[in-house]
C-alpha cells in the first residue's frame, strides 16, 4: 500500500488559490493535523508570512514543507497550538481577540490588506472588560459551550442597566458586544470543524439606530450666508462637510497632495484612528478603502483663502502654527452655525454627521445612483462609476453656485467664486 504524502495542496476551482491540509504520515499529532485539514495559507503564522501567497504548485508544496517544520519546532518548544480546545475557557478565548499580538485574526486581516484599527481594538477591550469580563458564561470550556449558555448569557446582558431605568438590550452597544462575542466563536469554529457553535442558530440582534436627520437644500444654504461662518476656517471646513461628504476623522487627515486641482477631486486615503483620544495615530478611512470625492470650486476657493491666511502645511486645514483643530472643533462650533442661520431643529437630530446625510440625501433627489452614492461616502465596496461622476459633480456645483449666489461674490467674467472672510 502507498503511503500518503505528507501533505497535499489542491487548488481551489472557485478562486484558484490553493489550500493545504497535513497528514499524518507529516510527523505531527493527530490533533495538529486535523487542524490544517483543507486551510487557506492565509492561515500561515507570521513566521511564514512570505508563502502565504503561492502562484504556483511547487510554491505550495515549499509553503507545506516550511509549515511542518515550524509546527514541528513549535511543538518540540511545547506550543505548536496556540490554545488547546479541551482547556481553553470563553473568557479566555474572548480575551485573545483584544490585543493585536494575541488576536487570531490579526494575521488574517494583514495578509487581506485590512489591518486593525486602534479603534476597533479598543472597542474589543472595552466590550470584553465591561461587559463580558467575570460573567458566568466566561468561566464555561469553548469546547463545552453549548446554546443554552449562550441565550442566557444574552438574556443577562439585555436586562443590563446602562442607567436608571435603562436595559442594554437594543443598544448599540448590546449588538456591538453579542457581535464581538459571535465573532470570536466563528475563529473558534474555523479552527475545530467539528465543534457545534452554540450562536450558530441564535440571531443576531437587531439595533435600534438612532436617526440622523438631513438638512434640506434651502438650509444648506443658509449655513453659507454672510455672517454666519466667521472665519475662512469655519467656511472651509463646513464646505467640505457638506459639499464632499467627508467624515471629521477624515477631514483634518486631508494633505495637500490628495487634492486634485485639475480633475478635479479630492482622495480619501487616510483618517484619524482613535480621533477623540489623546492616543490618535494615521491610518486607513474607515472600510480600508481609498475613495474618491467632489472638490467644488466653493471649497477650492476656501482652502486657498484658508492658505493665504495660515499658510500651506502638512495639513490641509491647519493653523498658521502647522496645528490642526481637535476632534472637538466641528462638534462644538456645529450648532452655532445652525443657531446663526435660523435653522430650528424641531425635534430633529442634526448633527456634524447630518452634513453626510444631507448631501446623500440632496444627490439621491436629483436622481444619482444610489450606488454611487454609497461609494462616495464610502459605505460599501462598490467601485465609483465613471459614468455617474458627471451628473453627481454638477449636482453639486449647482448647490455650489447657489452658495456663491446666497453669499454675493460671483466673480463676473469666469464665475468662479472668491471668498472674504465674513
Amino acid at each position: 500500500m502507498r503511503t500518503p504524502r505528507p501533505f497535499s495542496t489542491p487548488r481551489r476551482n472557485d478562486s484558484k488559490t490553493f489550500q493545504i491540509t497535513l497528514n499524518h504520515t507529516c510527523g505531527l499529532p493527530e490533533r495538529v493535523c486535523a487542524e490544517w485539514r483543507r486551510r487557506s495559507f492565509l492561515d500561515l503564522p507570521e513566521e511564514l508570512a512570505p508563502y502565504r501567497n503561492p502562484k504556483t504548485k511547487s510554491a505550495a508544496e515549499a509553503g507545506a514543507v516550511a509549515l511542518i517544520a515550524w509546527l514541528i519546532k513549535q511543538q518540540s518548544e511545547g506550543g505548536a497550538r496556540s490554545f488547546k480546545a479541551e482547556d481553553i475557557t470563553v473568557g479566555g478565548w474572548i480575551e485573545k481577540f483584544t490585543v493585536v499580538a494575541t488576536s487570531p485574526r490579526t494575521g488574517i486581516n494583514a495578509s487581506r490588506n485590512r489591518p486593525y484599527s486602534p479603534d476597533t481594538v479598543d472597542f474589543y477591550r472595552s466590550y470584553y472588560t465591561t461587559h463580558i469580563k467575570g460573567d458566568p458564561f466566561t468561566e464555561l470550556k469553548m469546547a463545552e459551550t453549548e446554546e443554552e449558555d449562550a441565550t442566557e448569557y444574552i438574556t443577562r446582558l439585555s436586562v443590563k442597566k446602562l442607567a436608571e431605568g435603562r436595559h442594554m438590550a437594543g443598544t448599540r452597544t448590546f449588538a456591538g458586544v453579542i457581535g464581538f462575542i459571535r465573532m470570536t466563536f466563528h475563529e473558534y469554529q474555523k479552527k475545530n470543524h467539528r465543534w457545534l457553535n452554540p450562536f450558530q442558530y441564535i440571531d443576531p440582534p437587531i439595533v435600534n439606530s438612532k436617526i440622523r436627520d438631513a438638512l434640506p437644500e434651502d438650509e444648506m444654504l443658509r449655513l453659507f450666508y454672510p455672517g454666519v461662518l466667521k472665519d475662512t476656517m469655519e467656511l472651509s471646513v463646513c464646505a467640505v462637510m457638506f459639499l464632499s461628504g467627508l467624515r471629521r476623522s477624515e477631514i483634518f487627515a486631508l494633505k495637500p497632495e490628495d487634492l486634485d486641482w485639475h480633475t478635479p477631486k479630492i482622495t480619501v486615503r487616510r483618517a484619524w484612528q482613535n480621533f477623540n483620544r489623546a492616543g490618535k495615530v494615521l491610518g486607513p478611512p474607515k472600510g480600508k478603502k481609498e475613495r474618491g470625492a467632489p472638490f467644488d470650486p466653493v471649497l477650492q476657493a476656501a482652502i486657498k483663502n484658508l492658505w493665504e491666511e495660515n499658510g500651506k502645511h502638512e495639513f490641509v486645514f491647519c493653523w498658521k502654527d502647522g496645528s490642526t483643530p481637535g476632534s472637538s472643533w466641528i462638534k462644538g462650533r456645529f450648532p452655532k452655525w445652525l443657531e446663526r442661520a435660523g435653522i430650528e431643529l424641531g425635534g430633529r437630530s442634526i448633527v456634524p454627521h447630518s452634513a453626510r446625510h444631507s448631501l446623500a440625501s440632496l444627490l439621491e433627489a436629483r436622481g444619482v445612483s444610489l450606488r454611487y452614492i454609497q461609494d462616495l461616502l464610502g459605505h460599501s465596496d462598490l467601485k465609483t462609476t465613471i459614468g455617474y461622476l458627471h451628473s453627481t459633480e454638477k449636482t453639486i456645483r449647482d448647490v455650489g453656485q447657489k452658495i456663491s449666489d446666497a453669499r454675493g461674490e460671483i466673480e463676473a467674467e469666469r464665475k468662479v467664486i472668491q471668498f472674504r472672510v465674513s
